[in-house]
């Protein structure tokens, strides 16, 4: 039996109509694993590194900024006191907890870091240059904060020179968003 040229058309759309269906419930499941975009307009997106150089983060888009944020468990030592004294005091302790060559291996400092505040927490920020791939500078913060023997780091990329710029991407480190996830990757381990 012969289809007429009508049903082969309304098979075709049919068909084209399940698999926009199947692509549109791909997309909104990996929307849903990711997250919300929170009221600042912060949206999350997929986690660019490889797991053999950054433990599996969180990675946001805002107006501005890209902000990459992961946690380091157990990275500080413990004293003979039991607690971790050490922290992230000098530029070279940063470098060591926050390898800013993740994005891009061609960073270089700008200046000096300087002590940063998150939370109620103390740690260490430094501001890098970079090019893209088109060759345009680029300005990016690497901060890390210390949370016992934990580290949070975090790498804000966008115009790090601006200081009302460099200000939103690190509220955004102590927005919800990002604290929420900390807390609940701290009870998980």
């Amino acid at each position: 039996m012969k289809l007429s040229r009508q049903t082969l058309v309304y098979l075709a759309l049919g068909a084209a109509q399940v698999a926009a269906l199947a692509g549109l419930g791909w997309y909104a499941e990996r929307q849903l694993a990711l997250g919300h975009t929170d009221a600042a307009g912060w949206r999350p997106f997929t986690w660019p590194f490889p797991a053999d150089r950054a433990p599996q983060g969180r990675a946001y888009s805002g107006d501005v900024h890209d902000v990459y944020v992961w946690l380091k468990l157990g990275h500080l030592k413990l004293s003979q006191t039991g607690d971790c004294p050490e922290g992230i005091a000098t530029d070279e302790a940063l470098e060591r907890a926050v390898d800013v060559r993740l994005l891009d291996p061609r960073f270089l400092p700008v200046g000096p870091g300087e002590r940063v505040r998150v939370t109620d927490a103390f740690g260490r920020v430094r501001t890098y240059r970079h090019k893209r791939h088109n060759g345009a500078l680029r300005y990016a913060e690497a901060v890390a904060v210390p949370y016992g023997c934990d580290i949070l780091t975090a790498i804000i990329d966008g115009d790090a020179r601006d200081p009302a710029k460099r200000k939103i991407g690190r509220e955004f480190l102590e927005s919800n968003t990002v604290q929420v996830w900390v807390l609940k990757a701290l009870e998980e381990r």
